[in-house]
């Protein structure tokens, strides 16, 4: 099958195809190694294998394989391939947990922001997965970050809607860590597709998002006082955060940055990095397979 190269065409502007989620579905399918063959931050190089599942999560076709890994700058989070790399306790934990995985994919959920992205890809380096933002495939679709910034002003409706479909189709592989749109855990469709993972909360703060948000340049209004740029992010974060809340909460595991302070014994939230963060969610994964395995092994018959 020939793939689709996800770069905006001018033609999706047209009346016939009014919502970019249209486009999307246009291609057919995802193209996930076109996808890291045209975006410098992916080298090819890991194998992970594909698993396309039907909807009643049987394997239909585990032929296709894939390399790919991120690493390097990529738009969110300006981080160097030396600081990404994992330490010897985040891969030990890794180790640990990754064949009880079993090849299964990873969904970040919660608000967008620097910190969830280095989270994800933190995780993603420690247990050798794919690592993909699906605001990013949006983005790619729509014509850029800014373009996507305005749909989702204009077109909020039309915004959830391309990421409902991308979400889809990165469903259907195996060994991705993903982090997923905001709007994600909103409707059962949604939810749906996150079943064929395990989805994880990163719960962070909005001031603190909003801090680092505008420490990687960031931009939430015209305001020409940072205090009130500042000010005025931080009520659009809040609005977001409280109508997205209820869903998130739906996830499997809830990783709050200020019950990971607690647990080190910060004062300061700002101590708390990203890495300690990804070694909390491989904690909270660890136990959610182990209580999976000794429900299998209660269900079986003497």
């Amino acid at each position: 099958m020939s793939t689709t190269s996800l770069v905006a065409d001018p033609r999706l502007a047209s009346s016939s195809i009014p919502r970019p989620w249209r486009a999307i579905r246009a291609s057919r399918s995802l193209s996930v190694l076109e996808m890291c063959r045209s975006n410098r931050s992916f080298n090819i190089r890991r194998p992970c294998r594909l698993v396309i599942l039907s909807p009643i999560g049987r394997n239909v076709d585990s032929a296709s394989r894939l390399c790919c890994s991120r690493s390097g700058n990529s738009s969110g989070a300006r981080m160097s391939s030396v600081e990404l790399q994992p330490s010897l306790e985040l891969k030990a934990k890794a180790a640990e947990i990754v064949d009880a995985l079993k090849g299964t994919s990873l969904f970040l959920v919660g608000m967008n922001g620097p910190i969830k992205t280095k989270v994800g890809k933190f995780i993603a380096d420690a247990l050798e997965y794919c690592y993909f933002d699906s605001d990013e495939v949006v983005e790619k679709v729509v014509g850029g970050a800014t373009a996507a910034r305005d749909l989702r002003q204009i077109d909020e409706k039309g915004f959830l809607e391309s990421e409902t479909e991308v979400l889809r189709q990165l469903s259907s592989m195996a060994r991705l860590v993903v982090c997923a749109g905001e709007g994600a855990t909103q409707g059962a469709t949604n939810l749906s597709y996150l079943r064929y993972g395990i989805s994880v909360w990163i719960d962070i703060p909005v001031d603190v998002m909003a801090s680092e948000m505008f420490k990687e340049g960031a931009q939430f209004s015209n305001a020409e006082d940072s205090a009130d740029a500042f000010d005025e992010s931080v009520t659009e974060l809040s609005r977001r955060y409280d109508k997205m809340k209820g869903g998130y909460a739906t996830a499997d595991a809830n990783i709050s940055l200020l019950k990971v302070a607690l647990k080190l014994g910060y004062a300061d939230l700002g101590n708390v990095t990203p890495e300690d963060i990804a070694l909390e969610v491989l904690k909270a994964i660890e136990n959610l397979t182990r209580a999976k395995k000794m429900m299998e092994e209660a269900g079986r018959p003497f």
